[in-house]
């Protein structure tokens, strides 16, 4: 399978040669490094590629990262599960994808901080007639009146809290231009997070694969 790191640039359109505008997603990515290569006959016990991304200076890196990167300053370090194939100090770049190609793009959504009932979950709110003065967007009642929990709030109901900043992948993007040289390229629609975002790209799975997963 193909995958890589790349940051989140920002949104365009592209025209296909049937005239129809297709929006996009512009990713920037810089080759990765190979830093551990895990087994599942190894101490680890699963397969996985941990790779490395940018730059960063090595005195703002603990001692056990620099060590374990061999004094290699990476601004981030991930790990694609189920990958093989690799050696460690390799150099993975977009040279490995190919326009057509199939992808899932997996990433931290937009933090938006504390938000109430009505953004974080589409709650409609009481009704603006007979009386309600400070209750359009408030929740409503939350107790378990009856029998349903017991007189308790029950566990997971759906109240205002923190909202966002969630892992999210997005299924079945397709790879729509790419530039290897200037290490762009181009998915469709839209994937999580703000510009600048760290994602993952990696290849679709194949219905044998997904299967086998399954």
């Amino acid at each position: 399978m193909k995958f890589i790191l790349a940051r989140k640039v920002e949104m365009t359109r592209l025209f296909g040669e049937d005239g129809r505008v297709r929006a996009g997603t512009i990713l920037a990515a810089t080759p990765v490094t190979v830093t551990q290569v895990k087994t599942v006959e190894g101490k680890d016990g699963y397969q996985a590629v941990q790779v490395g991304e940018g730059e960063r200076r090595p005195k703002n890196i603990s001692k056990a990262v620099l060590g374990h990167t061999k004094d290699k300053g990476f601004r981030a370090i991930r790990e694609f599960k189920g990958e093989e194939g690799a050696e460690v100090g390799a150099q993975i770049g977009l040279e490995t994808f190919a326009v057509g190609d199939t992808v899932r793009v997996s990433g931290l959504s937009k933090g938006r901080g504390f938000a109430g009932v009505v953004k974080r979950h589409g709650f409609h709110g009481g009704p603006r007639s007979h009386g309600q003065k400070h209750s359009e967007r408030e929740p409503g009642s939350i107790g378990g009146s009856g029998g349903r929990a017991g007189g308790r709030v029950a566990k997971g109901i759906r109240m205002a809290g923190r909202m966002g900043q969630d892992r999210v992948t997005v299924e079945n993007l397709r790879v729509l231009a790419l530039d290897a040289k200037e290490g762009r390229m181009i998915v469709s629609g839209a994937v999580p997070g703000s510009r600048g975002t760290l994602l993952e790209v990696r290849s679709a799975p194949s219905s044998a694969e997904a299967t086998k997963g399954k």
